[in-house]
């Protein structure tokens, strides 16, 4: 029996600080990159086009859901267009993700993505979704040039999903899986966040239910981006646990690869039962397991303000200067300079941590 859930009002939108000043660039190498002071250069562009979602995950949203942006703060269609493009021509992106909020919710995504399919040179475009709706648009945004797809799902079993998300759509989630699948996609990955005492357990189901389907899964550990800030460190299941929760049924390699400042960490698995090679497997351990030092990443905001970092406390409004005129070198000018200032890490190893005031769906994953 499903549960029933209070909602209550929306919950204010939190926003953090956006940065006046641009850091000094005086010691920057003369370069068109986005290079940063340890000599990391974003070529990954993750783009939140919507803040809007139609679910309220517990480790995001409130069950009664935020103060959404109005459309007029929201970048354009041609207003994303135009951003991507100067990534791409400008400062040498070459992998465009556009997230959310849930990304669908935007009537014109699949105008978006054709107009970043014919930049030159081409990016990677790919699109994280919770799949709801995708049955009926998959084929349209793989014709308008969407490559690959990742969606999240954190269980498969529908009590579990409703009590994450809040909402009884798991059949939507399947359904959209299905389409993308139909519809040519290729790799679907499956993004789960592991919560302790909640779905946890259904973990080596999950991993079964996947391979079985030719879907690569992706575990993630609970990131400190949630709206009402209850994360708490001691009580997250780590990527230790997860190999621990998998041991009994699988057996996990790491893959002989060079990430390439991917976040997951790759694992051929073998069932124990059988000794079959099932698939790969991979673990998302960014607060155990920190990546920083390899990051590749660059994240503009729906409301088109840089963020160099998911847990950055500060962001660079490229928007306002994109409405009052700019030109393109002047926009990637503000772009190079906002990710020289990336820290070394997310500091989330550090006594003095806090946590962005915007949860995971107004930034962006």
């Amino acid at each position: 029996m499903s549960r029933r859930i209070a909602l209550g009002m929306p919950k204010p939108r939190a926003t953090d600080p956006t940065r006046v000043d641009l850091p000094d660039t005086s010691d920057r190498p003369d370069t068109p990159a986005l290079r940063d002071r340890y000599a990391r250069e974003a070529t990954d562009l993750r783009v939140s086009i919507t803040d809007f979602c139609n679910l309220r995950c517990t480790y995001c949203m409130p069950a009664s859901g935020l103060t959404f942006l109005p459309k007029e703060q929201t970048l354009t269609a041609e207003e994303i267009v135009r951003m991507v493009r100067i990534g791409v021509e400008l400062l040498g992106i070459e992998q465009v993700r556009f997230t959310g909020g849930e990304p669908l919710t935007r009537p014109d995504l699949a105008e978006i993505i054709a107009g970043v399919a014919a930049l030159e040179p081409r990016p990677d475009i790919s699109l994280t979704t919770n799949a709801i709706g995708l049955d009926q648009r998959a084929a349209s945004l793989q014709e308008a040039g969407l490559d690959r797809i990742n969606v999240s799902l954190d269980s498969v079993v529908s009590e579990t999903f409703e009590c994450m998300s809040r909402r009884p759509l798991l059949h939507r989630v399947l359904a959209g899986i299905e389409g993308a699948r139909e519809a040519g996609l290729d790799p679907i990955k499956i993004n789960a966040v592991l919560l302790p005492g909640v779905n946890d357990h259904e973990l080596p189901d999950l991993l079964d239910w996947c391979l079985t389907r030719d879907l690569q899964l992706r575990v993630i550990e609970q990131m400190p981006l949630d709206a009402d800030h209850i994360w708490d460190r001691t009580k997250m299941l780590t990527a230790a646990d997860m190999h621990a929760l998998l041991a009994d049924r699988f057996t996990l390699r790491p893959v002989d690869e060079d990430r390439n400042g991917a976040p997951a960490e790759l694992f051929e698995v073998t069932e124990i039962a059988t000794g079959a090679h099932r698939g790969r497997v991979g673990i998302i351990a960014s607060v155990t397991r920190p990546f920083c030092a390899d990051c590749r990443r660059t994240r503009l905001t729906a409301e088109g303000s840089v963020r160099t970092c998911l847990f950055s406390r500060e962001e660079t409004d490229l928007r306002s200067a994109l409405r009052a005129g700019a030109d393109d070198e002047q926009i990637a000018d503000m772009w190079r300079a906002a990710q020289w200032g990336k820290k070394p890490g997310h500091g989330m190893d550090r006594a003095d941590f806090v946590q962005p005031d915007r949860p995971m769906s107004a930034i962006g994953g």
